[in-house]
């Protein structure tokens, strides 16, 4: 899996990332053994979130339990953390409280038996 971030004025790819680490499947696949494998991404389902200068994703469903903050410039992970289950595929979104802004999505797995739940983190001023 991979986030692409197109240039809407030139209508070329600004930049791409890959949404994850390699999979432990193909990390330890015999075929694949000896090789450098660079970081390639899950195979998942992301809700993202872009603001103003951020960029919000999980992995989503099929992927690890990570939610990330990027620059929306650069693609460049800023700000990651581990969550109590995966991020589901529905987007993430964002609110401001008394000058605060919040971001806020959903997180949990059928397969595990983690409830889902709502997850919110402030940014900092």
């Amino acid at each position: 899996g991979r986030i692409t971030a197109y240039d809407m004025n030139k209508g070329e790819i600004a930049w791409q990332v890959p949404n994850g680490e390699t999979p432990q499947s193909i990390k330890e696949h015999p075929l694949l053994e000896g090789l450098d494998l660079p970081k390639t991404g899950s195979r998942s389902r992301a809700g993202i979130l872009v603001t103003k200068t951020l960029m919000f994703a999980g992995e989503g469903w099929g992927g690890l339990p990570i939610f990330r903050a990027y620059d929306k410039a650069t693609g460049e992970i800023i700000w990651e953390t581990e969550i109590p289950a995966g991020a589901q595929t529905g987007g993430p979104m964002t609110y401001m409280h008394e000058g605060q802004q919040y971001i806020v999505f959903t997180a949990g797995n059928a397969r595990t038996r983690t409830p889902g739940q709502i997850i919110a983190y402030r940014l900092p001023e």
